[in-house]
């Protein structure tokens, strides 16, 4: 089916809101509202508050491009807002876009079918440091609702590991705890139902935190990612697998480390992923020859099936 960019009708690209990943989210979000414009979209960039719902309502729109990462906009939050109206959205609908976000509970669901992840717990106070279970040191602490490696630390040993709670802490009332894996990271982006190359990263960095991934100009993206053609399309499914296991759909992007032995483990799914000059999405689609707005446009065209 060939659409018209009229028929899309008039869109919004909402953008900004106020989770910790806000500034991320602008920037995606002007990149995507180009990329829209540039193929004669009636794209309108919004900068998300908490009048979104009235402003939507008074301002007519057809159907919206999700582009707010974290909470608010990649939570479910905005996109039950959005079932209600009956405003067409891109990404996933209100209850995967709820798991996703959750890295406690997407893990629970990846543990139950299976599928590999590293060991973890839960933390909601300080006293439930004194007990890791099965983790041994050195471990992963995370805030276990956000995005962008916002409030994420190593810690080697109990010091650490106190001091690392504190920061993710600061970010959510829960946070977990992971096992660290030594080895490489990698990336499979998703769009429909199809998994996109593997992209590897490497960073001088301890691993792909916040700076490495918006600010550093040292990171490096390898696509083709250096895996036979095997281990890629295992990877690639199994990134299918974990995304459709959490309820997600649309587009997004499944996180790997992959340990000395080979072996891949999931790590998180991002449901709204970053779309800006550093970001791996537009990144994937580009190593299959496809230019960021044939992206946005293809994105957006998954609206019009729930028209």
């Amino acid at each position: 089916m060939t659409i018209d960019a009229a028929e899309f009708g008039k869109v919004a690209v909402l953008m900004g809101g106020w989770s910790a990943e806000r500034e991320i989210s602008l920037l995606s979000g002007q990149a995507v509202l180009a990329g829209l414009q540039a193929r004669d979209i009636d794209a309108h960039g919004i900068d998300v508050d908490r009048q979104i719902l009235q402003h939507l309502e008074q301002e007519k729109f057809d159907r919206a491009f999700i582009v707010v990462h974290g909470r608010g906009g990649e939570d479910g939050v905005i996109q039950a807002a959005l079932e209600l109206m009956g405003i067409p959205y891109t990404g996933s609908g209100m209850q995967g876009s709820a798991v996703g976000m959750d890295k406690y509970r997407s893990k629970l669901i990846w543990r139950g079918l299976g599928l590999p992840t590293p060991g973890f717990k839960l933390i909601r106070k300080a006293g439930d440091l004194a007990d890791l279970g099965e983790l041994a040191y050195p471990v992963i602490v995370k805030p276990a609702h956000e995005g962008s490696s916002i409030g994420i630390s190593r810690a080697a040993d109990e010091q650490q590991l106190l001091e690392a709670w504190r920061l993710a802490a600061e970010y959510d009332q829960e946070v977990l705890v992971e096992a660290w894996i030594e080895g490489v990271e990698y990336s499979v982006s998703i769009l429909g139902d199809e998994a996109l190359p593997a992209i590897r990263l490497e960073t001088p960095h301890l691993f792909y935190d916040y700076e490495a991934k918006y600010e550093a100009e040292d990171t490096r993206y390898f696509v083709p990612c250096g895996l036979t053609t095997e281990k890629e399309q295992m990877m690639q499914d199994l990134a299918l697998s974990a995304f459709s296991a959490v309820g997600a759909s649309g587009w997004g992007r499944v996180d790997f480390m992959v340990d000395s032995r080979g072996r891949s483990w999931l790590i998180e799914v991002n449901t709204v992923p970053g779309m800006t000059s550093h970001s791996l999405v537009p990144m994937a689609a580009k190593a299959t020859g496809m230019e960021f707005e044939t992206l946005v446009w293809r994105i957006l065209e998954q609206t019009m099936e729930s028209s």
